[in-house]
């Protein structure tokens, strides 16, 4: 039992470096897919996006349109910070607040897939509004 419990420990000491280094990469294409946006690059931005996406909408154009459309925060975004990355429903979920152009604050949660050994966005759902104390 000690053993067990020992190498319990072992494993979860060294799988931080491996979560940190993840949530670091996922922090990373979701702020350079926002990037693309912002800058008119909807080929870069679309290359952000899981196959399973890509075949949704078939082309950039669709996609932009959907995004321009559905989530204009992301579109266009002000400032943007990232909260927690999560397991639930079956998926990786990253947590980021979204300040759109009148100042509201958006809380959205990207589903985030690794294929190949690179993360790519499966997905974006609305999340409960982030708590701002006065």
């Amino acid at each position: 039992m000690r053993k067990w419990i020992m190498s319990l420990i072992v494993g979860l000491a060294l799988s931080g470096p491996a979560i940190a280094q993840d949530d670091a990469e996922i922090e990373g294409v979701i702020r350079q897919q926002l990037d693309a946006f912002v800058a008119g690059d909807v080929d870069t931005a679309w290359g952000f996006a899981s196959p399973e996406i890509q075949r949704l909408f078939g082309n950039p154009e669709n996609f932009a349109r959907m995004v321009e459309r559905g989530y204009p925060m992301v579109w266009a975004p002000g400032d943007v910070r990232f909260g927690a990355l999560s397991e639930s429903d079956g998926g990786l979920w990253q947590t980021v607040i979204v300040q759109d152009a009148e100042g509201a604050l958006h809380a959205l949660e990207y589903q985030m897939e690794q294929i190949d050994g690179d993360w790519r966005i499966a997905g974006v759902r609305f999340a409960p509004a982030p708590q701002v104390s006065a």
